[in-house]
């Protein structure tokens, strides 16, 4: 009942270059389709965070630093979204990790593992929750429920911020796009401009 998300957000996504702009507005109307990215298959986003973004866009995980690296902006309605810091969300999630387990055990096949990759301690290469994920949108479709069309979730990432603390560096909120509709247009960020009124 609550799942809608009311209003706009904000929300940037991470590019190799200004040109290479022109390539990810042209894909936003095709679904995504890496195996590890932890919120399923779909357009990704970092809420209100240019900052994230310009980051990653600039010391990728377990690749060479980008020279030229960019930052497009997006206006996003979530609409009817999968967001991972509800408790109801949370429990839908539990539901399909047990029915994926259940299927992969009379199958006798191997559950993914998320997994480290190249210079980090954390779990990046998240197979495991994108079949979780996956495999929940799947049961959905195949009840005739309504479908996702965004998913949210905290992610919370890098070392603590200070001796003791449970808040780390690279923490965010990150947005998966499954329903292009939900993207309402994309912009260049600017810088903000000092002005005194």
């Amino acid at each position: 009942m609550y799942s809608s998300r009311p209003g706009l957000m904000i929300g940037f996504t991470s590019c190799h270059n200004v040109f290479s702009m022109v390539s990810v507005i042209a894909s936003q109307f095709m679904v995504v389709m890496n195996g590890h990215d932890w919120l399923g298959y779909g357009f990704y986003f970092w809420e209100n965070n240019y900052e994230r973004a310009l980051d990653f866009a600039t010391h990728p995980p377990g690749k060479k630093q980008i020279k030229t690296p960019a930052v497009l902006g997006a206006v996003i309605d979530l609409e009817f979204s999968l967001d991972l810091m509800d408790t109801e969300c949370i429990c839908l999630v539990r539901e399909s990790y047990n029915n994926l387990r259940s299927s992969v055990n009379t199958l006798h096949w191997d559950l993914p593992e998320n997994k480290k990759t190249t210079g980090s301690r954390d779990l990046l290469l998240r197979e495991l929750d994108c079949a979780v994920i996956e495999n929940l949108h799947i049961q959905r479709k195949l009840r005739r429920e309504t479908a996702f069309d965004s998913v949210r979730g905290l992610f919370v990432e890098g070392d603590p911020i200070y001796n003791g603390a449970d808040f780390h560096e690279k923490s965010h909120v990150q947005i998966c796009i499954r329903n292009p509709n939900c993207i309402k247009g994309f912009f260049i960020p600017r810088k903000e401009i000092n002005w005194a009124g």
